[in-house]
């Protein structure tokens, strides 16, 4: 669905200034998360791929794919301009990769219910008691 990301900072895309982007995450495509993951590490000056060993904690990927859902539907805006966003619109773009990234997992309140249902009361050994001596 598309959405719109109002900037603090507007950034010039072919000659115009814009102030507000169009997104929609569910237009991101493999090759375009491909490109988010290249585009991050080129930014990092990395070789080594991703350093955090998911993409729930690797921020910086959280980032592009969230350039990248911007760009899925905006043909006319390509890596070097979404790279002009500054200041706190960072954030609102890293929102929108993090809302992504994080979409696709297993949210706490249906992970809790199924260990609940799997789960057995949990058991504590019984010490043996020591007898006196007399």
């Amino acid at each position: 669905m598309k959405e719109t990301l109002i900037l603090n900072n507007p950034i010039e895309v072919n000659g115009k200034t814009v102030k507000e982007l169009t997104y929609d995450i569910d237009e991101i495509t493999g090759d375009l998360f491909a490109e988010a993951d290249t585009q991050k590490m080129s930014a990092a000056k990395s070789k080594r791929g991703n350093q955090a060993g998911a993409p729930e904690l690797d921020y910086s990927l959280q980032l592009y794919v969230g350039y990248a859902a911007i760009i899925a539907v905006n043909h006319e805006i390509d890596w070097s301009d979404i790279k002009r966003i500054k200041g706190s619109d960072i954030m609102k773009v890293f929102n929108i990769g993090r809302s992504f990234v994080l979409g696709s997992a297993i949210s706490p309140a249906e992970d809790s219910e199924e260990l609940t249902e799997t789960m057995e009361e949990p058991s504590t050994p019984q010490l043996p008691t020591s007898k006196k001596r007399g």
